[in-house]
Order: C-alpha cells, then sequence, then structure tokens
C-alpha cells in the first residue's frame, strides 16, 4: 500500500508532477527533432532559400555558419528536460509504492519505455523527414535560447574536457565531424556514394590529424645539389633523378639556400648556351618555403594553395633539414597513392644473360650471398637500395655505380612519383672490370 492514498492534497501533487513529467518529455522529444533537422540540414539549402526570400531562412543561415553553439544550447536543454521528467517520474513512483528497489524498478522501466520512444525514435524520425519545416521553424527559438544560455554551455564542455584523458573538443563532442562520419558510412551501406568515395571523404577528415612529418619526403630520401655546381650539372641531375624540383644548398643539407627547377634551368640554357657552363646553379634558384615537421597536413595544404607554391622543406625542431613535402605528398593522403603509365611492380631477381642478376631495390643484402656466394654483412641497412645509398652517402639515381665487398652495383630506372631507384644490376667486381677492359 502507498504512503500517500488517503490525502488530498499529495494526490493533486503527485498529479501536477505526472502533467510536468510529461509536458518535459514532449519539450525533450520537440528539441531532440531541433537538433536532428539542424544536424543534417545543409547549408547550400538554407542559402538556396534565403535567396528565395523563405521567411525564418536568413536566421536558419545564421544557424549554420557556426551550428556548434547553437546545437549545444539545444542538447543542454534537452538533457535539463530530460532529467527533470525523470526526476518527477521517481518522485512520484517513489510515494506511490513501497520498496526502495520496487521504486527504482519500476521508474527506469517507465522512463526508459518513454525515453525511448517518445525521446529517441520518434522525434529523431520525424526531425530528418521533415528537417526543412522544423528547421527553419526552429531558427529564431534557437537563437534566442543561444543567448539566454550564454557562455553556460560553453563552461560545461570546457568542465567535461578538464574530466576527459587526452585531447577534448573545444565546441563540444555534440556537433563534430562524427555524426558526418555516421552519415558517410551509412551513405556508402545503402549504395548511395561507392566505397572508394567514402574512403576519400574518411581520408578528408583524417588529414587535420595528420601533421607533415607523416607525409614528407624523409631526409635519407632528399636527392639535392650544391650551390656551386653549374646548370649543366643541374639539368643533368633532373633527367637522370627524374625531379623537376631540387633542394640547392650551402654548407650541408641542413643549409638549404633555395630550389632549383629543372624548367628554369632549361629556359635559361636554352636563351643562353654558354649559360651552361658559366653559370651556377644559385643563380636562378627559387627561394624556399620553410615548415615545421609538426605542422597540421589540412593547413599546409591550404597554405600552399594560397602561395601557389608546390613544395616545401621541413624543418624539424632543431632547424635542420627533416625533408621536403610536396602537394601531391598530401592529395595522396586522400586519394591513395599518386601512379602514372610509367609505374610498375618489379621482378624481386632476374637473371640476365651475361650472368648478371637484375634484382629489386627492395631485395635483401642477405639474399645476395644466394646469388653470387659472397656474404654481404651490414647492420645498418636491409635492401640493395639502403646498401647503394650509405656507401654513396647520398639517395642514388640512375647510373650510380657503388661496390662492396667484391660486388658491384648499378642503379637503374626510377620508379614510382618519387623517383626512387626500382632496380639495381648486380654483379661481381672483377667480372665489370674485365668487361670495362675490353672495351
Amino acid at each position: 500500500m502507498g504512503r500517500s492514498g488517503s490525502a488530498g492534497e499529495p494526490d493533486f501533487v503527485n498529479g501536477s508532477a505526472v502533467l510536468l513529467a510529461v509536458a518535459l518529455v514532449v519539450l525533450a522529444g520537440v528539441l531532440v527533432a531541433v537538433e536532428a533537422a539542424l544536424a543534417t540540414f545543409s547549408r547550400a539549402r538554407a542559402q538556396e532559400l534565403a535567396t528565395d526570400g523563405v521567411a525564418g531562412a536568413s536566421r536558419l543561415e545564421r544557424i549554420l555558419e557556426d551550428p556548434a553553439p547553437y546545437l549545444n544550447s539545444v542538447l543542454l536543454l534537452r538533457i535539463v528536460a530530460e532529467t527533470a521528467g525523470i526526476v518527477l517520474v521517481a518522485a512520484v513512483v517513489a510515494d506511490r509504492v513501497d520498496g526502495y528497489w520496487a521504486n527504482v524498478a519500476i521508474a527506469v522501466v517507465i522512463m526508459s519505455v518513454v525515453s525511448f520512444v517518445a525521446i529517441g525514435v520518434g522525434p529523431r524520425t520525424l526531425g530528418r523527414q521533415h528537417s526543412e519545416r522544423i528547421a527553419i521553424a526552429s531558427a529564431p527559438p534557437v537563437i534566442v535560447l543561444t543567448v539566454l544560455l550564454g557562455p553556460i554551455p560553453k563552461l560545461l564542455i570546457w568542465l567535461g574536457n578538464a574530466l576527459t584523458p587526452g585531447k577534448g573538443f573545444a565546441e563540444g563532442p555534440f556537433a563534430s565531424e562524427v555524426e558526418v562520419r555516421e552519415l558517410v558510412d551509412l551513405a556508402a551501406a545503402t549504395s548511395v556514394i561507392e566505397s572508394d568515395e567514402s574512403k576519400m571523404i574518411q581520408s578528408v577528415f583524417e588529414l587535420g590529424d595528420t601533421i607533415v612529418r607523416e607525409v614528407m619526403v624523409p631526409r635519407t630520401d632528399l636527392v639535392f645539389i650544391e650551390h656551386h655546381k653549374t646548370l649543366r650539372q643541374a639539368m643533368s641531375l633532373g633527367l637522370r633523378s627524374g625531379y623537376s624540383r631540387i633542394p640547392v644548398v650551402g654548407e650541408g643539407l641542413d643549409d638549404v639556400v633555395g630550389m632549383a627547377y629543372l624548367k628554369d634551368v632549361t629556359k635559361r640554357v636554352f636563351d643562353n648556351h654558354a649559360a651552361e657552363t658559366t653559370e651556377k646553379v644559385d643563380s636562378i634558384c627559387r627561394p624556399c618555403m620553410f615548415v615545421p615537421d609538426t605542422k597540421a597536413a589540412d593547413v599546409l595544404l591550404r597554405e600552399m594553395q594560397a602561395n601557389r607554391t608546390h613544395v616545401a622543406i621541413v624543418i624539424d625542431e632543431f632547424g635542420g633539414t627533416a625533408g621536403m613535402v610536396t602537394i601531391e605528398d598530401i592529395l595522396e593522403e586522400i586519394v591513395g597513392e599518386i601512379t602514372d603509365e610509367y609505374d610498375d611492380e618489379p621482378d624481386e631477381r632476374e637473371e640476365l644473360s651475361d650472368g648478371h642478376w637484375r634484382v629489386s631495390a627492395r631485395f635483401d643484402v642477405d639474399d645476395l650471398e644466394e646469388l653470387f656466394g659472397i656474404p654481404v654483412e651490414d647492420e645498418d641497412v636491409d635492401s640493395v637500395g639502403g646498401l647503394m645509398a650509405k656507401h654513396l652517402g647520398t639517395v642514388p639515381i640512375p647510373g650510380a655505380v657503388v661496390e662492396v665487398n667484391g660486388l658491384r652495383f648499378q642503379a637503374q630506372a626510377p620508379q614510382g612519383r618519387r623517383n626512387r631507384i626500382g632496380r639495381v644490376v648486380v654483379s661481381l667486381a672483377d667480372d665489370a672490370a674485365d668487361e670495362d677492359g675490353r672495351s
């Protein structure tokens, strides 16, 4: 038997509490519908409606220009309304039913069903199905609500970020890219967009979390030219390496003085043939763009677009050259690896008619003993390409030759967009010397 079965005043209070709880649940449901409508509404569509002179569309456009504060205000009021409704229902049940755990169980069951149906499923469905009407109608009160609440949502977001491990969200996690990602996944699952398109869109979001260090060409793979080299030498290096932009260095790789463009060298030599041997490469090099290795890739992409620059030198925390990044390197994070008609996957190893072997630059140096019976041990490198780079002191380019442990390595054709050496011809050093003597 309940504790307030006889008195009229408690019954009136309980009845009023139930009515208030119902009103709060309805309010919470309306706010959920508004949130769903605003979160899924297109800004472009809002601009179109404003251009057509639809009443309330200008306010809606204002909200969608920066939706986070408005959605956070709606969310806060919805949570307050839902929580208050739950508390009122729990209080009424506690006044009517004996037993603590019985009160808890009944209140949980009632509000779980009500919250799921009346606050969760129903309003959210209506908000998405009738997003245009609901968004336009709700725009004015949402703006007023945001003004009235003022900084309260931001303060609560700050408190949440302070209590949450890791980096928080300045505008809160409620109006974030997570919902957009979910929509993209849903679109891919329902074949609205292709899976490749879905991956590309997801890559755009991930680009903001990618730093330049992760996409750059590392220092060890850089092809560079000293500032005192002639234009002829610069042109030869560009043609042999396959690079059209080559860093020009002074005292060393940490002293990059500019960027040599193959087209500038070609134009200068074409205009003045004597300049080929008389002018130095630093006379035609262009200024470089320098960026820290911790810079966000998406920010750098916008800067490179604004400055009409395709390449930048990456600097580490100590001021040294960490590598080089091109606009193509950043775009590859979105669209995947960029290849051309010359790209192919070389065979791991191929025996030539003269007894020499053509191997991939990634061929393991330990496996050379199997081909020539000569062990090549080097703790610093694992691949043939790495072995050549170590002994040359620079990145191997086509035609580069090095002899190690009685073996002769000659770099051949570059591979891929970055023009890295793909194949190396390996032979016995004595055989190569005999061939040179006969020629």
